[in-house]
């Protein structure tokens, strides 16, 4: 029988996943998580995603979590070049050299303040906390994406989309509202902004995508729980030969593999699926960066400002003009 896992107090933070998947360790186990097959994927995916959780636990709590046996680790971590699980290990421990920011992983935490709620403070208590805990986890992925944002990246890649002839925003699900404010804040600057998924499904988004070549830009935005079409387009814009950045949650997920730069915003909630908090943040991060690299943006500002000046609200206080305008579009009807 299998060893149950335990449950470790402490995780690190997103920008310790990250910073973990960017050495040469976790660029082989994206390696393996891109090219690899059966059991291998699932160790690699998860040692990406728990690096540090890795390093506490024995061969048989690894084991059961990733759903394999010793055998399989043990023979997973000679394919690494190691002697053995317990080298592996060692190795990952000699990686993380950045600081751990003591956070519970989001299942555990509801877990438990289900729990202690429940037991001290009945079901109102219980859900006080889980509010507070969406919160406290909202503002901590927030501060772990603005430190993982690198300028120089921002910069880069704001240049890219500047010369880009077309810039694709894609994404399904809750990310297809974040690709169309995406769009629509990179519109004014850019030649042309086409959001893929806006109606029709799968095959109209695919539609929108199929000119897609070596001068033109995708950015592909995807969360858990990752949408196969998402991943599906954005390899085949790279298979065309565009740009691809991927906007995503981790080093670990599956648009990577596909993508020339990735932006991460860290995601985790107690509660919903994905936050979109932290995604936020660095699209306004990213369309800041756009607007403050051009030749002709203050131009091109104020041109977005006249065309939209006459449908803003301008009424003050004791001002009846407005009353006199709904007069006129009540007799109008």
């Amino acid at each position: 029988m299998k060893k149950e896992p335990s449950n470790p107090p402490v995780l690190p933070s997103p920008a310790i996943d990250t910073a973990f998947a960017q050495s040469s360790l976790g660029l082989r186990l994206r390696e393996i998580l891109a090219d690899g097959r059966g059991s291998n994927v699932a160790i690699a995916d998860f040692l990406l995603r728990n690096p540090v959780r890795a390093t506490a636990w024995g061969i048989e709590e690894l084991a059961a979590n990733t759903q394999t046996s010793t055998a399989t680790l043990s023979r997973f971590a000679r394919t690494l070049g190691f002697s053995g699980y317990a080298a592996l290990r060692s190795g990952i421990a000699d990686t993380l050299q950045t600081a751990l920011q003591p956070v519970f992983h989001p299942v555990d935490k509801l877990r438990d303040v289900l729990q202690r709620s429940g037991d001290q403070h009945g079901k109102n208590g219980g859900n006080n906390a889980i509010i507070a805990e969406s919160l406290d986890t909202s503002l901590s992925n927030l501060q772990a994406a603005a430190a993982g944002l690198n300028p120089s990246l921002l910069t880069s890649t704001a240049h890219k989309i500047l010369a880009a002839e077309t810039v694709y925003t894609l994404g399904f699900g809750i990310s297809a509202h974040l690709s169309a404010m995406l769009a629509l804040d990179l519109q004014p600057f850019c030649r042309q902004v086409i959001n893929v998924v806006e109606f029709g499904g799968t095959e109209v988004a695919a539609g929108r995508l199929m000119n897609i070549g070596p001068k033109d830009l995708l950015i592909a935005i995807s969360f858990p729980r990752y949408a196969s079409d998402a991943v599906m387009l954005t390899r085949y814009a790279r298979d065309r030969f565009a740009h691809v950045v991927a906007l995503t949650d981790a080093m670990a997920s599956p648009l990577t593999a596909w993508s020339h730069d990735v932006l991460v915003a860290p995601a985790s909630h107690p509660v919903l699926s994905s936050s979109s908090s932290a995604a936020l943040l660095v699209i306004e991060a990213l369309v800041t960066s756009v607007m403050v690299s051009g030749d002709n943006q203050v131009q091109q500002a104020e041109k977005l400002t006249d065309a939209i000046s006459a449908y803003l609200y301008s009424d003050r206080p004791g001002n009846e003009s407005s009353g006199h305008s709904l007069k006129r579009i009540v007799r109008g009807l």
